[in-house]
Parts: C-alpha cells; structure tokens; sequence
C-alpha cells in the first residue's frame, strides 16, 4: 500500500497536466465515494499550494455540481428523497440564500449534498444553480484550503464557539418572508 501512496505523490509532485486533471476528477465523483469535500481541499492544499489548489478545487466542485443538477434532473425518485430530507431538517416553507449556504458549509457536520440541493430547489435554472454554486463555494474552498493545516491545532472551545458564530451568522442572513401557496395555507377543500 506505500507503494501506491508514493506512486500517487511522485505523480502529483511531477507537475505534469494530469495531476490536476485526476484532482479535479477525483472532487467531481467523490461524492459517489462518500469523501467529504473538505478533505479533498485540504489535501489540494497541500498538493498543489495555496492558489492552485483553490483553483483545482473551484473547478472540480462546479463539475460536482454540474453533475449533480443533471442527477437532479434525470432521477427523480432521488430528487423526491432529497426533497422529503429537506423538508425535514429545513423545513417545508424555508429555502436558503445562497450567502446561508455558503456559511453552511464551513461547518463539515452539515451535509454538504443538502445543501446543494437547497440550491437546486431555489435556482432550478442550469445557469443560475451553477453560478450559485460558484459563489457557494468559493467561501468554502478557501476556508479549507488556506487554513486547513492549521484547523487540526484549533481547541475544542474556539471549534464550537466557531460554529456558533457560523450558525448566528446564517440566522442573520436567512430570507424573511415565507411564500406559502394558497391551497398549502387553507388546506384542500376543494
């Protein structure tokens, strides 16, 4: 199994033009290898420096969500699951902006492919979702992958008070008006 590490380093450090390309593939499908995304970005910290990697890691979490809008749209009983989740842990009545979303997601414990989805159910358009994405998450990018070697000598105490900050933030920046259909409010009676 070293052997196979120090393959895989030798051809990330060579340089050559598909070490990034297998990056970015690598943060495309890793969604379907259960990897969380901030790991793949910290690793691309690491691998490439600073500005490349957050480059690298732009790249392949647009290509994620470009690959999971065409999901969306060709499987509908995973949209249908995504949804009833959704509603659940967000609410029925509650959608995100993309600033909550952004915030969200420097919070590894919150599902990462959750809040995609709230992007997809608010921006159903292909070139809005994906320029949502974008700006979703450049935030995220940069947060792990310029501060991801230094995320493992945070204490406990400044890691929840973080998170905490984080939440009140998102709770500042959620949208204040509910669009609740006429028939939903007064029920089918008809």
């Amino acid at each position: 199994m070293e052997d196979v590490w120090s393959l895989l380093l030798i051809v990330f450090e060579s340089g050559s033009w598909y070490a990034p390309a297998t990056f970015i593939l690598f943060h495309v499908f890793r969604q379907f290898l259960f990897v969380p995304p901030a790991v793949v970005c910290i690793a691309g910290g690491l691998l490439f420096g600073m500005i490349p990697g957050i480059l690298y890691s732009l790249i392949g979490l647009t290509g994620a969500s470009i690959l999971f809008y065409t999901l969306m749209k060709y499987a509908p009983a995973m949209t249908s699951k995504l949804s009833k989740l959704k509603n659940r842990v967000v609410g029925r009545y509650r959608d995100f902006t993309v600033a909550q979303v952004s915030l969200l997601r420097l919070i590894p414990i919150i599902h990462y492919q959750l809040l995609t989805f709230c992007l997809y159910k608010r921006n159903n358009n292909f070139k809005v979702f994906v320029k949502a994405s974008l700006y979703a998450n450049i935030p995220f990018v940069i947060f792990y992958t310029v501060f991801g070697e230094y995320i493992g000598h945070i204490s406990v105490i400044t890691g929840v008070f973080l998170a905490a900050a984080i939440l009140v933030f998102t709770y500042l920046l959620r949208e204040k008006i509910a669009f609740i259909k006429w028939h939903e409010f007064f029920g089918s009676s008809a």
